[in-house]
């Protein structure tokens, strides 16, 4: 995904809203200088970034990067990556679906790469399952090891982690919301 789609998505849904970029740096603790230049497409903004300001505008992380075309399509080309550097590939398997609450995703990880995730909106639940590779979770203050075959459901509105094995990780990731106000906006 080019970065400017990320950038039509954050003016989309920001005009929606009718906020400022004064507004919105309050509601996600984003700056206003970063959200303006995400805005301009002189920024690519990291996966936390993208995180914070879904969860400012109570959204799910696919209304910023999905496309509502994926939806419903068996074809594998129309599933769309987004690489952050230095950080986390991502692939949308299934975008948000307001019936269901839930996104889905496949994320890739380097070997013995460590991503660590601040904490979702309330009452957000994460479903892994390893496909590839082994995968170390920390939730909870512990770590949980995960290989190939294996899955694990946990909270996700408290900070977590993610690490990688020798040889790397793929892994699905699911997201459901139990709550968030400004799903029917989207759905």
């Amino acid at each position: 995904m080019a970065p400017d789609d990320i950038t039509l998505k954050l003016r989309d849904v920001r005009a929606a809203a009718g906020l400022s970029l004064s507004k919105v740096a309050e509601m996600t603790g984003v700056s206003k200088a970063m959200l303006g230049q995400i805005e301009r497409g002189e920024s690519s903004p990291t996966i936390a970034t993208l995180w914070k300001i879904a969860k400012g505008f109570q959204l799910p992380l696919s209304a910023l990067i999905g496309s509502e075309t994926l939806r419903d399509t068996p074809s594998s080309d129309v599933f769309r990556t987004v690489t952050f550097p230095g950080s986390l590939e991502v692939k949308i398997v299934f975008p948000f679906d307001a019936g269901l609450r839930a996104e889905t995703f496949h994320v890739n990880l380097a070997p013995n790469q460590l991503h660590e995730s601040a904490a979702h909106a309330a009452g957000v639940t994460e479903e892994v399952f390893v496909l590839t590779g082994a995968l170390d979770i920390l939730r909870d203050g512990e770590w949980v090891s995960l290989r190939a075959g294996q899955g694990l459901r946990f909270a996700a509105d408290l900070p977590h982690s993610y690490r990688a094995g020798e040889q790397g990780a793929a892994f699905l990731n699911m997201h459901h919301y139990a709550q968030l106000d400004a799903l029917a906006a989207i759905g």
